[in-house]
């Protein structure tokens, strides 16, 4: 059987491997970021008129700290827009895309005088949301209220497979986690194992930091979405 390789934390890989599960493809999670809250943090919905989510765990972060969520909700793809509504977010609308193309659905359906919004973040912020939406005339408060911390070391498990040549392909959804384990596979000795597996990247700026392995092949995604990622292993079949 086909086996992939997904690098998410925990509870963002598990909708992926349900996809490729569905698919015939057996799945190795190896989280090379863990999601931790900022201890402290607080969030004050006085004067917002909404709130922008650009991850998952800006969403599950929102929900830990906002018992009130009848506030709208701005996501920048499928994926967080869903997990929004999952806890209980009433408003939700989806981006489908990144940053720029959320800053693009702000500013044609939200009026800038009718308060701020605030942006959950993470410690590492991806693009410049809060700058994109200035231009437009926005007050953003970008509220820092979870980090994610790298992984070390590949795990023995993932060693192991490598090794052996039981993985086919590997998923890349960030240029954090990208880079990170293009480090750590390198650091383990493991760069020659890879020409066997096919890499995937959600977008350019994460197959830019998986170029310098020896991959089978790099490929990316259409567009920096799930399906659009899946639609590319659809397209190029499966490894034998």
């Amino acid at each position: 059987m086909v086996q992939a390789l997904v690098t998410r934390p925990q509870e963002d890989a598990e909708p992926v491997a349900c996809a490729l599960a569905s698919r015939g493809i057996a799945v190795m999670i190896e989280p090379l970021l863990g999601i931790e809250p900022v201890p402290g943090v607080t969030v004050d919905p006085t004067g917002l008129q909404g709130l922008l989510v650009t991850s998952a765990n800006g969403a599950r972060a929102l929900a830990r700290l906002l018992p009130d969520r009848t506030l709208p909700v701005w996501a920048v793809g499928d994926a967080s827009a869903r997990v929004a509504r999952d806890l209980g977010f009433g408003a939700v609308q989806s981006a489908g895309g990144d940053v720029e193309t959320l800053a693009t659905l702000v500013a044609a359906r939200v009026d800038p005088a009718g308060g701020a919004l605030l942006h959950a973040a993470g410690e590492t912020v991806a693009g410049d949301l809060s700058g994109l939406l200035a231009g437009s005339g926005f007050t953003v408060r970008r509220e820092t209220l979870y980090r994610a911390v790298t992984a070390t070391a590949l795990s023995a498990d993932l060693g192991q497979a490598l090794r052996a040549g039981t993985i086919d392909l590997a998923l890349f959804f960030s240029p954090r986690t990208a880079a990170t384990f293009a480090t750590l596979a390198t650091d383990a000795g493991l760069g020659e194992t890879l020409s066997r597996v096919v890499a995937y990247g959600l977008s350019g700026n994460v197959t830019a930091k998986l170029a310098e392995l020896p991959w089978a092949a790099l490929r990316k995604a259409a567009e920096p979405t799930l399906a659009a990622l899946l639609a590319a292993i659809d397209e190029n079949g499966h490894p034998s």
